[in-house]
C-alpha cells in the first residue's frame, strides 16, 4: 500500500481555481464515501480550506491519477485545468507534508495556528465516514503529537498572526484615522471572531456582524459589543460601513456590484475597502471595478504574509528539525507495524501446518496405532512442513546468487552473526 497526499494550495492554484474544487460541509460526506469505493482507495480524509483542498489516501501504488480524475469529476472540472495545479507526495514525503501543514509550515501565514484545528476536523469527519483505518489512523494521531511537540517548544505560535490579522493590518494602512472606521463583518465563524478580535485591539470600536443565522451573529457581536444584522439587511449596513471583511462558507456570492453601487450611491461615493477571504469568494469580483471599492482577496493578502512570515522564521527552522525527527520515528513505526503483519501472517502460516500434523497424529491414535511412534511421525512431520517453503527458497535464493537474501536468511533462522557466504 502506499500513502499519498494529492491536492492543491494558494502557491499552486489562484483563488479562481481553489474556489472550483473546495468541498463543501454537505459535499464531504458523499466525497468521501465514493472515495472509500474507488477499488484503488483503502482509506481516505479530506482537508478543504480557503487555502487548500488536499486528499490524503491510502492506495495501491500508482493510485494518484485515479484519485485525481476522481476529483476533476466530482467538481466538473477539466483535467487538464487541475493538472498544472496539483501536486502529490509519497509515503513518508506524504507524512512530512502532512505534518508541515499540520504546524503552520506550508500555509499562507506561516505558523498560522488555524490549519490544525481544521485539520482535526478533517480527520474527525473521516473517521465518521468510515474512512480511516489503521495507516491514517496512525499518521493523523502521530501528526497530531509532532504539532503539539512544535507549538510547545517553539516560538512558532506566540504572537500568532492569520489571514484574519493579514486582512486588518492591510485595512489600518488605508485609513488614516482607522478608530472611526466602521467594519461590516459577513459571517460569525472563527476567522471572523479573530477579524474582530484584531480590529479591537487596533481599535476599531463600531462593528457589525451580519450573518445567515441572528441567534449566531448576535452570540458573536455580543463579545464586541457590536451590532448583529442577517444577511438581507447587508444592504443597509454596507452603506454605513468603510470597512468590509468577509468569510462564509456560502456556495454564492452574497454581495453583488449593484448592491455595491446603490451603497456608494448613499454614501455619495465615499469608498469602501473590502477584503474577501472566502473560498468560494463571497463578494463578486466585479465590485472591485468599482472607482470607489477597494478590493482584495486572500491572495492580495500576500504582501503583509510575508512580512510576518520573516519574523517567523526562526521558529520554523526549529519546527522543521522536528518535523523531521518526527517523520523517522513515524517511518520506523510504520516498518514495525509492516514487520508485525509479516509474523502474523508466518505464524498463522504455522498454525495451520501444527493443526494439520495434530489432526493426523490424533487420527492415527484413534485408530490404535503405538503413541510413540505416532509421536515421532508428528514430529518428523512438523519439522519437514515448516522448513519446506524456506528450503525451497534458500537453493533458488542461492541457484540465483542472491547473497542478500542468503545473508538475511542465515541471520533470521539460524540467529547468528552475518558471515560471508
Amino acid at each position: 500500500m502506499t500513502l499519498l497526499a494529492l491536492g492543491i494550495n494558494h502557491r499552486t492554484a489562484t483563488v479562481a481555481v481553489r474556489e472550483r474544487v473546495a468541498f463543501t460541509p454537505a459535499q464531504l460526506e458523499s466525497a468521501l464515501t465514493q472515495l472509500r469505493h474507488m477499488p484503488q482507495v483503502h482509506e481516505a480524509a479530506v482537508l478543504s480550506t480557503c487555502n487548500r483542498t488536499e486528499l490524503y489516501c491510502v492506495t495501491e501504488p500508482s493510485g494518484e491519477r485515479a484519485i485525481l480524475d476522481w476529483l476533476s469529476h466530482f467538481h466538473g472540472l477539466q483535467l487538464d485545468e487541475l493538472t498544472p495545479c496539483a501536486y502529490h507526495y509519497l509515503d513518508n514525503d506524504a507524512a512530512r507534508h502532512l505534518m508541515r501543514v499540520a504546524v503552520g509550515l506550508d500555509s499562507m501565514v506561516l505558523g498560522e495556528p488555524q490549519i490544525l484545528g481544521q485539520l482535526k476536523e478533517a480527520y474527525q469527519s473521516a473517521r465518521q465516514a468510515s474512512g480511516l483505518g489503521g495507516e491514517l489512523e496512525l499518521l493523523f494521531q502521530h501528526t497530531f503529537a509532532v504539532a503539539k511537540q512544535v507549538r510547545t517548544r517553539t516560538g512558532i505560535g506566540q504572537n500568532p498572526v492569520s489571514v484574519a490579522y493579514a486582512a486588518v493590518s492591510l485595512a489600518s494602512r488605508i485609513f488614516e484615522d482607522f478608530g472611526r472606521a466602521r467594519a461590516l463583518l459577513i459571517g460569525a465563524g472563527e476567522t471572523i471572531e479573530l477579524v474582530a478580535r484584531h480590529l479591537r485591539e487596533a481599535g476599531v470600536r463600531d462593528m457589525i456582524v451580519a450573518n445567515r443565522t441572528r441567534e449566531r451573529a448576535e452570540l458573536l457581536a455580543g463579545e464586541f459589543n457590536a451590532e448583529a444584522i442577517s444577511l438581507n439587511e447587508i444592504p443597509d449596513a454596507l452603506a454605513r460601513s468603510d470597512i468590509v471583511i468577509s468569510s462564509t462558507a456560502a456556495p454564492l456570492p452574497i454581495l453583488g456590484k449593484g448592491m455595491a453601487e446603490r451603497a456608494l450611491k448613499k454614501r455619495r461615493h465615499r469608498p469602501i475597502f473590502m477584503v474577501d477571504i472566502a473560498v468560494p469568494r463571497d463578494i463578486e469580483p466585479e465590485v472591485g471595478d468599482l472607482d470607489d471599492i477597494f478590493l482584495y482577496t486572500v491572495d492580495d493578502l500576500n504582501e503583509v504574509i510575508q512580512e510576518n512570515r520573516r519574523h517567523r522564521q526562526a521558529a520554523a527552522d526549529q519546527a522543521e528539525s522536528l518535523i523531521e525527527h518526527g517523520v523517522h520515528v513515524w517511518l520506523h513505526e510504520r516498518r514495525i507495524r509492516g514487520g508485525g503483519e509479516l509474523i502474523r501472517r508466518y505464524r498463522d502460516r504455522a498454525a495451520e501446518l501444527r493443526e494439520l500434523s495434530e489432526r493426523q497424529a490424533l487420527a492415527r491414535l484413534a485408530r490404535g496405532e503405538d503413541p510413540e511412534e505416532v509421536i515421532r511421525l508428528l514430529a518428523h512431520q512438523l519439522t519437514n512442513r515448516l522448513l519446506h517453503q524456506p528450503t525451497v527458497a534458500l537453493r533458488e535464493a542461492s541457484g540465483s546468487e542472491r547473497r542478500d537474501l542468503l545473508s538475511a536468511a542465515e541471520a533470521l533462522l539460524l540467529n547468528s552473526p552475518t558471515t560471508k557466504i
